[in-house]
């Protein structure tokens, strides 16, 4: 089993739910949360609090460095049917990767005394997966 540097993850999304994926330009950071949701059972005489498990609730962000060369951020973002996403916690191994359709949204930020960075969210629009 081998550990990894953040330094080679990548994000690779299409500008419409059926296009083809490619690399995110300067992105510099995400995240993706699975957790599910859980409602609680508790009844009378119960020695301590039971739950039951409901689905997943996929959603993610992602941050970076504004590129005026690659605007597929923002195309993703108006895109009327989604994106589809391949997040990758290391490209140098590609082997491993949580993938699905999304709902995208884009943000910029512009701060005089820092560099123009963008920021985004995403949700589910679909069935997510994971590889290996």
């Amino acid at each position: 089993m081998a550990r990894y540097h953040g330094k080679s993850g990548g994000v690779y999304g299409s500008t419409t739910g059926a296009g083809v994926a490619a690399p995110l330009a300067s992105l510099s950071k995400w995240s993706l949360s699975m957790a599910t949701d859980k409602v609680e059972t508790t009844s009378f005489n119960d020695p301590n609090k039971t739950y039951v498990q409901g689905l997943k609730d996929v959603k993610g962000t992602f941050s970076g460095f504004w590129d005026n060369a690659d605007d597929s951020l923002f195309d993703g973002a108006d895109s009327a049917d989604g994106v589809r996403l391949y997040l990758y916690p290391a490209t140098s191994y590609q082997q491993a990767y949580f993938y699905g359709p999304a709902w995208l949204d884009a943000s910029i930020d512009v701060d005089v005394n820092g560099a123009v960075t963008v920021t985004g969210n995403f949700v589910a629009n679909g069935a997510w997966g994971r590889k290996p």
